[in-house]
């Protein structure tokens, strides 16, 4: 399952205190996406000198860069509250109707995963994302009348994993769209140091915290949990100092190896090699062979290894490249017969 895995972005029920622990409180805190603080800090303090709401604000990108981060930050940077919710929690009309109703003047309302949202919901959102109100159909049948209501001017912030699944009427919506970019392992190194520093670790050595970042998939969120494990390997084995030799033995013991691969990502790419002599081999194929599911693969276990140059997609379906193969060791199908033909001109 994904969420056991240790190297992945979603949000596991043992991240949530950890999270909100460790998350930064302001822009000049928060690490990385340097583009989207510059202009996010010009937006907020124009809208702090008019007295107005900050315009909606769309966050999307892979889980775990910090969109519910930026979100609070926003918040309170504006002086305001945020209240937040996701979009399968509003399951009826009437419960984004009462949320919107029970808001202050200036507040946030940030909605995760706002891609789920039913298309019933969406049609109450439009008109108070536009003009602050909200229409109601009282009565029914031919006495049936619409009431629209007004509700406090409020900053909406949507995030998604999944930008093309957002209807083009929400996705016009909104007046600031940023993604977030995944993370360097400088920029990554540099949370990991902070983190550190608040989880208490007795000796954070530079080397270590680099080696935490490098395998952290360009993600906080990742870099966070590995690091939890790692403290508590260096706490037995070498009297709370983490370094980068502890680091590795707490990684690899938790089967992730110098590129942040886990043992799921091997066996992915070792059923493709095996099975399918590298590919092409397609989605639902893939699936049924490894026993995940499709949506899973695609999102969750493709994504890394395309970034690394493991798999390609191709029309046909997934294919292993020669950097899979010399990773897992392995010859490619097509390199021995050529190295045998080569050797067959040469004794000629």
């Amino acid at each position: 399952m994904d969420d056991e895995r240790i190297v992945t972005g979603s949000l596991r029920q043992d991240d949530d205190a950890l999270d909100t622990s460790l998350r930064p409180h302001t822009l000049r805190e928060y690490v990385g996406q340097e583009d989207v603080k510059k202009s996010l800090s010009i937006y907020i303090q124009a809208s702090l000198n008019r007295h107005e709401p900050l315009d909606h604000i769309l966050l999307y990108g892979p889980p775990g860069l910090g969109k519910t981060t930026l979100a609070s930050i926003v918040a309170a940077e504006m002086g305001q509250n945020i209240r937040v919710t996701s979009g399968p929690a509003i399951e009826k009309p009437g419960d984004l109707a009462a949320m919107l109703s029970n808001l202050n003047e200036g507040d946030v309302l940030f909605i995760d995963e706002i891609h789920r949202l039913s298309r019933s919901v969406e049609e109450v959102l439009y008109p108070a994302m536009e003009d602050f109100a909200i229409d109601i159909i009282v009565g029914k049948g031919p006495t049936a009348r619409s009431l629209r209501i007004p509700v406090p001017r409020f900053t909406l912030i949507g995030a998604t994993t999944r930008f093309g699944m957002l209807s083009a009427p929400l996705r016009d919506r909104f007046g600031i769209i940023y993604r977030l970019e995944m993370y360097s392992p400088e920029e990554l190194s540099r949370i990991v140091t902070r983190s550190a520093g608040l989880l208490k670790v007795r000796e954070a050595q530079p080397e270590g915290m680099l080696e935490i970042a490098r395998r952290s998939r360009g993600t906080p969120r990742i870099a966070n949990r590995m690091l939890r494990r790692a403290r508590d390997y260096a706490d037995v084995r070498n009297d709370g100092v983490l370094s980068a030799q502890m680091a590795d033995e707490a990684l690899v013991m938790n089967g992730v190896d110098s590129l942040g691969l886990d043992k799921t990502d091997r066996t992915m790419l070792a059923t493709m090699m095996d099975k399918f002599a590298g590919g092409p081999v397609g989605l639902d194929t893939l699936a049924a062979t490894t026993g995940e599911d499709a949506a899973t693969i695609e999102s969750v276990y493709e994504p890394y290894l395309m970034q690394l140059g493991f798999i390609t997609r191709t029309p046909r379906g997934r294919v292993c490249t020669p950097a899979a193969w010399e990773y897992m060791n392995r010859r490619m199908p097509g390199q021995a017969a050529g190295a045998d033909s080569e050797q067959t001109q040469m004794e000629l």
